[in-house]
């Protein structure tokens, strides 16, 4: 059930980081809670997997800080590709 805390951290972080950071109009809203809650979910998993218990502090360092690291730079790159993208399809367009 420790694994729920992983998945709400992952998730709040995200949808902190929506609003905080810049190009939120060119993104979908759940993208970045639903990306940070994966990451924190997955990375929780593969470490239980490792063999990591929830006695272990660094299953909880890993766990959420994953999201903190992942879930910004993803969206900063989303953003500076979907304005690369809008900009080049107005000029085929030929919109100004």
């Amino acid at each position: 059930m420790d694994i729920l805390l992983a998945f709400i951290f992952g998730g709040a972080f995200g949808g902190v980081l929506h609003y905080l950071m810049p190009g939120r109009s060119s993104r979908g809203t759940a993208l970045a809670p639903v990306l940070g809650a994966l990451l924190g979910g997955f990375t929780w998993m593969v470490l239980t997997w490792l063999g990591m218990t929830t006695l272990t502090p660094w299953l909880w360092i890993i766990s959420l800080a994953v999201p903190v690291v992942v879930v910004p730079s993803v969206l900063a790159v989303l953003t500076r590709t979907r304005a690369t993208h809008d900009a080049r399809e107005r000029l085929r367009l030929k919109i100004s």
